[in-house]
């Protein structure tokens, strides 16, 4: 079976496009379209000409949409986590995770529709009444990654379409099934034709089409640094609003007093779950001197513990690394952290199993410094680097000489620290004795430098990228 892309409230075909399973090179997960330019223009211009309608439309429609949207893939979370962890690669239980992550997501934005406020305001000028609302901000472009395939898309078009907006989806092209999923459960649900468009493909054509086009007037992506600066520079010749979710190179502090297993399970989950393939994930994990050894052995021992397996298997708990091209580069930093240095004290081997897949040992690096390359660039794998510090000075000062600054752990049992570390940390989310990875549905998601640009997205904070505000003025 052909699954098609939506554009205008229909399937449309195009070229087909294998996805396949990281854990099973053999195993053909579908044969997804991928779109074209002509596919792509079209789709903007379904959803430039349902914006009208949609934008006023009572807000109970809004809400059953999202809700109905919500309840079905709560539903068939078993169902859909199955299909994640086939064409991404996260373990079982963390890809129906997610899907439930999803569910809760629509959830979420079903009531906010019924929460749009405004103000009401007395002019300075007597006799004049001031009203504040807030507006769609119009057609919006949607770009996502391969990470998270099904959170991401929902954490995007859910408060799109809450306020209003109608969008084009254009998922990461190495794992469409989770996306294309998405849309049909909206589409059954009863979205209008335009409102919500799919269109699967390269970014080189569906993506830079999407950037090209004045009729899409904000822009969110999800993705690399490189692609985000791209993304800032067109969408500023289109006067477009825009907004950047690109990488991390996140800091994990362990001080002298912390408690060692929460500890070492806070940064086995930061940087090794997900097969590292998480843009909050800890791969700088910043030691102080008195517990730097016991912290090694002991993260050592909990590397040995996990097995690395099938995503589908019971027991595994890190799945394979998504593609080829994504384990070659885990293997190449490898090799750069060698060639700098660094003491590859655990892993960094590629795996063999049962079935053909992208499998990759989680490496652990002792003896780093922080302008190594691995301490610098973001690898987006299961390799982890220990920096030893003096003390909690120090280990704030290398935690902060970064270029990225979306999340951040710190280990730790002094009140004193943790209050000064949740102050003083360069991060946009902070993370006390917890993994650096990790987050809630219904707050803000974001960090500030070279990780992120614009509004916060997720929790009501949604609203400042997805509306645009208007003042109105009236003579009583």
């Amino acid at each position: 079976m052909l699954h098609k892309n939506l554009i205008a409230g229909e399937w449309v075909t195009g070229d087909a496009s294998a996805n396949i399973n990281p854990s099973n090179t053999n195993d053909v997960v579908g044969e997804y379209a991928r779109g074209s330019v002509e596919d792509t223009k079209a789709a903007i211009a379904a959803a430039k000409a349902a914006l009208p309608a949609w934008s006023r439309s009572p807000i109970l429609e809004r809400h059953a949409l999202l809700k109905k949207t919500g309840d079905e893939i709560l539903a068939r979370k078993d169902e859909l986590g199955r299909l994640l962890a086939r064409e991404e690669g996260k373990t079982l239980p963390e890809a129906i995770g997610e899907v439930t992550r999803a569910a809760q997501i629509f959830d979420f934005f079903a009531g906010e529709v019924l929460r749009l406020s405004g103000e009401v305001l007395p002019s300075v000028r007597p006799g004049i009444g001031v009203e504040i609302t807030r507006e769609p901000v119009g057609v919006v472009g949607i770009i996502t990654p391969w990470n998270f395939p099904i959170a991401i898309p929902a954490w995007k078009i859910a408060p799109a379409l809450a306020y209003g907006n109608t969008v084009v989806l254009k998922p990461a092209d190495l794992v469409p099934a989770s996306a294309w999923a998405l849309v049909d459960i909206l589409h059954r649900a009863g979205a209008p034709a335009g409102v919500v468009n799919l269109v699967m493909g390269r970014g080189s054509i569906v993506g830079q089409t999407l950037l090209d086009s004045s009729d899409v007037h904000a822009l969110t992506f999800t993705g690399s640094v490189g692609t985000g600066k791209r993304v800032a520079l067109t969408s500023l010749e289109h006067n477009r609003k825009f907004q950047l979710e690109m990488g991390g190179k996140n800091p994990f502090v362990v001080l002298d007093d912390a408690d060692l297993s929460v500890a070492v399970e806070a940064a086995a989950n930061s940087s090794f779950f997900s097969t590292g393939q998480r843009c909050t994930a800890s791969s700088r994990l910043i030691v102080t001197e008195g517990i730097h050894d016991r912290f090694v052995t002991a993260l050592t021992e909990r590397l040995k513990g996990l097995i690395v397996d099938d995503a589908m298997k019971s027991g595994t708990h890190i799945g394979p690394v998504v593609d080829e091209s994504q384990l070659k580069q885990d293997v190449d930093y490898i090799g750069i952290g060698r060639s700098e240095g660094a003491k590859l004290t655990f892993g960094g081997e590629r795996l063999q199993r049962e079935t053909p897949g992208f499998y990759f040992e989680p490496a652990l690096f002792t003896e780093a410094t922080n302008d190594m390359r691995i301490a610098r660039e973001e690898i987006f794998g299961p390799v982890a680097a220990v920096i030893r510090v003096r003390d909690y000075e120090e280990a704030l000062a290398v935690a902060n000489d970064t270029s990225f600054g979306l999340s951040s752990g710190i280990a730790t049992t002094s009140l004193k620290h943790a209050t000064h570390f949740k102050r003083n940390s360069e991060a946009g989310m902070v993370m006390v004795n917890l993994p650096t990875a990790g987050v809630d549905f219904h707050v803000p998601f974001g960090g500030r430098k070279g990780s992120s640009y614009g509004p916060r997205e997720q929790g009501r904070y949604a609203a400042e990228f997805y509306t645009t505000v208007k003042t109105a003025y009236t003579l009583a």
